[in-house]
């Protein structure tokens, strides 16, 4: 396989994982705190305008409602972290390419993406723990929705998006290291 191959693959993997992974960290946070999206994210991401998350009557038959907040949910992960993959495969494939050939490359480097991810979900749910513990009891100096009535849920899952893009940058450190590594070790083998 060529590095050029492996690359591209390494970049679209890393795009896909990535927005996988805001889909899933983000139905998770939406069962915390429905009000994180309902009254702040859809509006940021401009989703209050689609009436995703908003019952908003009948087409045809009162039964028939447009009521699916779930679907804006996994939009919002999607626009949310699509590009942090777009830019760790960048930044991973360009490492990458001190490999060998092609296949250790791209094997290295998806490991290294791995690392990444499983990095950001630990750090993530640091944040949730950390805001539960310490900034629903001092209120951060954040922006709040008004009529909010699940304030420290509101917090909890802010924290744990703060903390997941911080677990994400220092996933991406440790994994370069990492293939720094994989190197060393594939050419003491040698």
């Amino acid at each position: 396989m060529k590095k050029s191959h492996a690359f591209i693959i390494i970049v679209i993997i890393s795009i896909l994982l990535s927005s996988i992974y805001g889909i899933i960290h983000d139905q998770i946070t939406f069962t915390i705190s429905e009000e994180y999206y309902t009254k702040f994210k859809f509006i940021q991401f401009g989703l209050n305008n689609w009436n995703i998350g908003q019952d908003i009557g009948t087409i045809s038959s009162p039964e028939l409602k447009l009521y699916n907040p779930r679907l804006g949910v996994t939009i919002v992960g999607v626009i949310a972290t699509w590009w942090v993959g777009l830019l760790t495969g960048l930044l991973l494939g360009l490492v990458g390419l001190i490999h060998e050939n092609g296949k250790k490359m791209l094997f290295i480097t998806l490991k290294a993406i791995l690392i990444t991810t499983g990095i950001a979900l630990v750090i993530g749910l640091m944040g949730l723990l950390f805001g539960k513990l310490f900034l629903t009891t001092s209120t951060p100096n954040w922006y709040f929705p008004n009529k909010l009535i699940h304030k420290d849920r509101f917090i909890m899952v802010g924290s744990m998006h703060n903390f997941s893009y911080i677990g994400g940058l220092i996933g991406l450190i440790i994994s370069i290291r990492f293939s720094f590594k994989q190197k060393g070790k594939l050419e003491m083998n040698t």
